[in-house]
């Protein structure tokens, strides 16, 4: 599946487990190619063999089992550069430790560093501001955002307006397929808003024919993903009748209702 915008790389998802992506992604000549959240070595080499692809580089997010697990099966294959987060508990496994500012470069298309803590503490994200793309890992979801494990909810509140601030048309590539659960919960949260019902039907449609329904976009989180929307009247009225926050609670405060409410939803 191709970036929905006019970009220098191609990407291509490659599921795992029960609903993970790694994504691929390869420059615009085919001589480089990277993974990124590799939790499933096999899952990588399988589509890789299929495809004779060499594989030049690995890219973490985060620590998580299911985004580190494939390392050392693909470095066996190749001697590969790892590249993760500063500081992260999996940094034994990383040739490479990055910091929020740091940048990559695949097929002359370079990449930003950003950290966004708070579903874990190491969480980074890579952004290409040229070719208009951001592999977020569990921070941002399509429709959702990932849970609070070890970071605080200001934290993730402020990762994700940090992410939310990015040019709309920004293709947001998350590493798991949780978009119908996670609508079902914006629903909730935000009966009424028309932009979010139309995403529904949409994510439903694809779903039924075995697609992906990522990558989405800043621009479509931003007008249907609850937990960036929490500053609407909406969602704030959602908030007060349930209890969960006062109508005069801040954005921030909302936020962390609106996710501990998804906790248990």
């Amino acid at each position: 599946m191709q970036s929905p915008t006019n970009a220098a790389i191609n990407v291509e998802p490659i599921a795992a487990f029960n609903d993970n992506y790694i994504w691929l992604l390869q420059s615009a000549d085919r001589r480089e190619a990277v993974v990124v959240d590799p939790g499933d070595g096999q899952a990588v080499l399988d589509y890789l063999d299929a495809r004779a692809i060499t594989l030049t580089a690995i890219w973490i997010t985060h620590h998580h089992a299911d985004h580190v697990g494939g390392i050392a099966q693909l470095c066996e294959r190749w001697q590969l550069p790892v590249y993760g987060p500063a500081g992260s508990p999996a940094e034994a496994q990383f040739s490479h430790t990055l910091s929020a500012g740091d940048q990559l470069e695949l097929g002359g298309v370079g990449f930003s560093v950003l950290a966004i803590p708070g579903h874990t503490l190491d969480h980074i994200a890579y952004y290409a501001a040229a070719s208009g793309q951001l592999f977020c890992g569990d921070t941002l979801f399509a429709g959702g955002c990932g849970r609070v494990f070890e970071g605080t909810y200001p934290q993730m509140h402020e990762s994700l307006q940090q992410l939310a601030a990015l040019p709309a048309s920004t293709a947001v590539y998350c590493a798991h397929e949780y978009t119908l659960a996670n609508l079902a919960f914006a629903v909730a949260a935000e009966p009424d808003n028309s932009a979010l019902l139309q995403r529904l039907a949409d994510a439903q449609q694809r779903r039924s024919q075995a697609l992906p329904t990522v990558p989405s976009t800043i621009g479509l989180e931003l007008a249907t993903n609850p937990f960036l929307r929490c500053d609407q009247p909406a969602i704030a009225a959602t908030l007060s009748a349930s209890g969960a926050a006062r109508q005069t609670a801040s954005t921030a405060e909302r936020f962390a209702a609106l996710r501990s409410w998804k906790d248990s939803f």
